[in-house]
């Protein structure tokens, strides 16, 4: 892939023209204004989040791989941090597990959906709902700031993803902890996956080997960490195809390599 900041920028277009479209439109195979790739690869990912109270339709992008708010053990009056909110979707839900007295920021680097965000909250009267725009490897707020620190499908579009986890480390309190849904790897992925833009943004490509994912969180000071879900994810031969010949993927399939979608747990001492 490019520089660490020519994959941030690409990441921030995709997202911004993500942010102009529907859920319908994001969760459709092969349209919208980023192409065939990014949105359909998500909607193989994505979980349903509309059984979660607090969940509102409109925030709901179908960009996750996961239902991390649902496991994160928010209690009432706890400040939550989101790690890329997005349209706010998490935020809106982690704001019904912590109340009115709590709160709820939400940090994303792509413009487009933090007014995305912000014109939601506004829609719904929240004024315990804070978005941000920034980098979550250098994040704006303070040193232990947060009790619960969630993200769905993000650290994997990251290039530093050690810098990120640290960065979780820091804002959160002494006793605060996190729960993460995020895309790791078992094996290897075809240099031309790695290389495609789209599978970058899709948020295959740029997941990491699960072994050194959970070495980051260790090697920042996590403790009782806990792998609270997983599941596979097969992304379909017509994806594929795209970028690799019907023998390549055989090869890539018959090999010890699987993506996985996780959701961690871990807390800071």
């Amino acid at each position: 892939m490019e520089t660490e900041e020519k994959i941030k920028e690409m990441v921030r277009q995709k997202y911004a023209q993500i942010a102009f479209q529907s859920q319908a439109e994001n969760a459709a195979s092969c349209c919208g204004a980023v192409g065939c790739g990014t949105t359909e690869v998500h909607s193989i990912m994505s979980d349903d989040y509309s059984a979660l109270d607090g969940y509102q339709p409109e925030a709901d992008l179908s960009l996750g791989c996961g239902l991390p708010t649902q496991f994160a053990n928010i209690r009432p009056g706890d400040v939550v941090i989101d790690l890329g909110s997005g349209a706010g979707n998490d935020c809106f839900i982690a704001r019904h597990e912590t109340g009115e007295h709590g709160k709820v920021i939400g940090i994303d680097f792509t413009p487009a959906m933090i007014a995305k965000a912000q014109h939601n909250a506004q829609k719904l009267g929240y004024q315990n709902v804070e978005f941000r725009q920034g980098d979550i490897e250098l994040m704006p707020v303070s040193d232990n700031l947060a009790d619960v620190v969630v993200s769905n499908c993000v650290l994997n579009l990251v290039p530093n993803k050690a810098a990120t986890i640290q960065e979780i480390y820091r804002v959160l309190k002494p006793g605060g902890h996190f729960s993460i849904s995020d895309i790791v790897l078992v094996g290897q992925l075809p240099p031309a996956i790695l290389e495609a833009s789209e599978m970058y943004a899709g948020c295959v490509s740029g997941a990491i080997a699960k072994d050194a994912y959970l070495g980051h969180v260790a090697a920042a000071g996590f403790v009782n960490v806990v792998l609270q879900k997983e599941k596979m994810i097969y992304i379909p031969d017509e994806i594929l195809l795209r970028y690799l010949d019907q023998a390549a993927i055989d090869d890539f399939r018959s090999g010890p390599n699987n993506i996985f979608s996780i959701t961690l747990y871990g807390e800071k001492l």
